[in-house]
């Protein structure tokens, strides 16, 4: 039996599949409940709406890693008569989060239709009380009810979802002074009976198209309520743009006030094409699974504080604001049968890889073509241009994940490359081995070696989601 990272592995035969290295074993899964600290979150929302049985989700969701969780609260659930609040239902989903490890969050929201009648389904959603002073007091007394509950258990509130979007705030046309002024009257509640509330804003939906909307917001004062800012950065290619726009929102959030942290609090794709919240992405759940670790690991090397993935479990007849929609959105890690996906077993991987003891780091990564047999290798150039890698040290190891961001709506052949990487002084890197979080599969290089003290891994397959290059000596 060999110890690698964070796995046991046993010795294997050559696999197949599309790593052509001897498999050496296959990372372990670990219990949200067995890691300490981790950035990784699940979207558990809709319950609010009951779009799913969370007791068939508990088991898997136990066993993914996962260290946080994202619950939307239900106003129109939890009252049902006025004045009187029944949290019984959210108290089932809270406290079985946290026996597992799991900390949930909260997406406070939507509307009532005790408040907000013109709402065509019983759960109101997207509708903002504002439409009278009774609604407003409504909102504001269910605000309070809901923080003195929960204190002790929940301290991250975020304030309503999207609302930069049509479908989430009705009746009347997206507002970012009305968002920002919903948050003032909400976190002050929230923060006099959770003194260590952490206060979450904007849920934004889209980013490098919605910096107006969020200057506006932040005009209006918003950024003096909030401890986090949260977006939602749904595209085709997870990479496009990506690091110019997390540029421009730094720098924007921080010209307002410093120290607010950036939260992407909601990011999937679905695994069939058609339906509900779908990228049409080729290659149904493969490519669903390949999106979801790309979209993981750009965000970790971006530095965000906490990276989501959403759904737990695809949602029949998803409910909008209009009501129940007729199709089925297909963006669970669990098929609407709550079995499994691929994309279930590659965020338990990343979840083993990246927990809060994986930090990004300042590594030197270069990619190559491979050299022709007889043919010696150039020194300086050569360089393959488009490739994305995300260096992460862990227990001072390199952990370096690499990959062509291809549009997963096209086919994709497998090139080859020849990896160059220096860790310096940052970390040790005495026995590489290839981890394929696709399959959790553990594979040793067969052509690798130090060369004038960088180490050179040759004919590495570069494929159309993230492998990893890691040390032997990771660990438990």
């Amino acid at each position: 039996m060999i110890q690698l990272g964070m796995a046991g592995l046993a010795l294997q035969s050559r696999s197949p599949g599309a790593i052509p290295f001897p498999s050496i074993g296959r990372i372990t899964p670990r219990t949200g409940a067995s890691i300490a600290a981790s950035p990784l979150s699940l979207g558990f929302e809709t319950l609010d709406r009951k779009m799913f049985d969370p007791q068939r989700a508990y088991p898997h969701v136990a066993k993914l890693g996962v260290k946080w969780a994202r619950v939307q609260t239900g106003w129109a659930r939890t009252e049902r008569t006025k004045g009187e609040y029944n949290f019984g239902w959210l108290d089932e989903v809270v406290d079985s989060l946290l026996k597992m490890g799991v900390q949930p969050w909260f997406n406070l929201g939507y509307g009532n239709t005790l408040y907000t009648p013109g709402a065509p389904h019983e759960t109101a959603v997207g509708y903002v009380p504002f439409n009278s002073p009774e609604a407003r007091a409504a909102w504001i007394a269910y605000t309070q009810r809901i923080a003195e509950h929960f204190r002790g258990r929940v301290r991250h509130y975020e304030i309503w979802n999207e609302p930069n979007g049509a479908g989430f705030w009705r009746p009347n046309a997206p507002d970012p002074a009305g968002y920002a002024q919903l948050v003032k009257i909400t976190a002050p509640e929230v923060r006099k009976r959770v003194p260590n509330a952490v206060i979450i804003g904007c849920a934004l939906a889209g980013l490098g198209d919605q910096f107006d909307y969020l200057k506006a917001a932040l005009d209006a004062g918003l950024a003096d309520f909030i401890d986090k800012l949260s977006y939602h950065p749904y595209q085709a290619i997870p990479e496009a743009n990506y690091d110019s726009q997390m540029q421009v929102l730094r720098a924007l959030v921080s010209s307002y006030k410093s120290g607010i942290g950036l939260w992407q609090g909601e990011n999937g794709a679905a695994s069939v094409k058609g339906g509900t919240g779908n990228l049409d992405l080729d290659g149904a759940e493969a490519a669903q699974a390949k999106w979801i670790v790309r979209r993981v690991v750009s965000d970790l090397k971006a530095g965000v504080e906490l990276t989501s993935v959403f759904h737990t479990v695809d949602l029949v007849n998803y409910i909008w604001s209009d009501g129940p929609s007729g199709t089925t959105q297909h963006m669970g890690l669990l098929r609407e049968d709550y079995t499994p996906k691929p994309a279930y077993y590659a965020y338990q991987t990343l979840c083993a890889l990246l927990d809060s003891e994986s930090k990004p780091a300042d590594l030197l990564v270069m990619f190559r073509k491979p050299v022709p047999p007889g043919r010696k290798a150039r020194t300086g150039g050569g360089d393959v241009l488009g490739v994305c890698s995300a260096p992460f040290v862990r227990k001072g190891a390199p952990l370096v994940a690499f990959w062509q961001p291809a549009d997963l709506r096209l086919p994709y052949v497998p090139a080859e490359v020849s990896v160059h990487l220096w860790t310096g002084r940052l970390a040790q890197l005495k026995n590489p081995v290839l981890i394929d979080p696709m399959t959790g599969s553990v594979h040793k290089p067969e052509r690798s070696g130090q060369v004038g003290g960088y180490w050179r891994l040759s004919s590495v397959p570069l494929l159309d989601y993230p492998l990893f290059i890691a040390d032997a000596s990771l660990a438990v």
